[in-house]
């Protein structure tokens, strides 16, 4: 017998199939994503995890890899540590304690038209989706809830997380029930949730035809009327 018989004779050793396309468990991960996907396009943001997790029936660290592919493919704003909120708590009275209306309107005017500006640059499909169905204010929601909404979700979609931290802070502090003169008050009628809407789908759909020059622009011209407001709030015998 030859040496190409002995080797011929040889079984055959099984060769390992692997999957086509999708790990093993890529799919069961998907089916958690459009999940997740759908509490997002009903709540408007996720629920804490836990929330999520009893509502969904899975396990903590399933759903965090759920969420953390989502964050990496824009569709969710980047995880915020919990210990830093105390932390955060403490800094942001003592920043309300510190300033005023005027001075918060001025850094937000320095800060959301050039948020604005890369949210129009670097916004992914589905954060310019969350941004426009934001710009308008759902019957019967609060509308300083609403204004927030909006706001951060631009904030997400310029994708600079430092400067989305920032807002939040900034946020934090513009909505104190001390340095409260904006749209965000409990009286705010509905002429004007009408026209700070439609101040909010201009620059949604700047940021949607991915025009940064009209995204800043736009933003600009929605803080500086909240501005004039403000100062006119300020007057010495103003009638507001």
């Amino acid at each position: 017998m030859s040496s190409i018989d002995i080797i011929a004779d040889k079984p055959a050793k099984k060769e390992r199939k692997r999957p086509v396309g999708r790990q093993a468990g890529s799919a069961g991960l998907d089916d958690l994503v459009e999940s997740l996907r759908s509490i997002l396009a009903r709540t408007g943001s996720m629920p804490p995890e836990r929330t999520v997790a009893e509502e969904l029936s899975v396990k903590r660290h399933t759903l965090r890899r759920a969420l953390g592919l989502m964050r990496a493919r824009g569709e969710l704003e980047p995880a915020r540590a919990g210990r830093r909120a105390s932390t955060e708590a403490g800094e942001g009275r003592s920043l309300i304690n510190s300033t005023n209306p005027l001075e918060v309107m001025e850094l937000r005017l320095m800060l959301e038209p050039s948020l604005a500006r890369l949210a129009a640059l670097r916004a992914s499909p589905m954060e310019i989706e969350r941004i426009r169905r934001a710009a308008t204010t759902a019957q019967g929601a609060d509308p300083n809830t609403a204004d927030m909404t909006f706001h951060k979700a631009i904030a997400a979609g310029s994708r600079n997380s430092l400067a989305s931290e920032l807002y939040v802070i900034l946020h934090r502090v513009a909505n104190d029930g001390r340095l409260r003169f904006t749209d965000s008050d409990a009286s705010l009628v509905p002429e004007r949730v009408r026209q700070r809407d439609a101040e909010h789908c201009l620059i949604a759909e700047a940021i949607a035809s991915r025009d940064p020059e009209a995204a800043e622009r736009s933003m600009r011209q929605h803080l500086v009327a909240i501005q004039q407001k403000i100062m006119g709030r300020l007057a010495p015998g103003s009638a507001y």
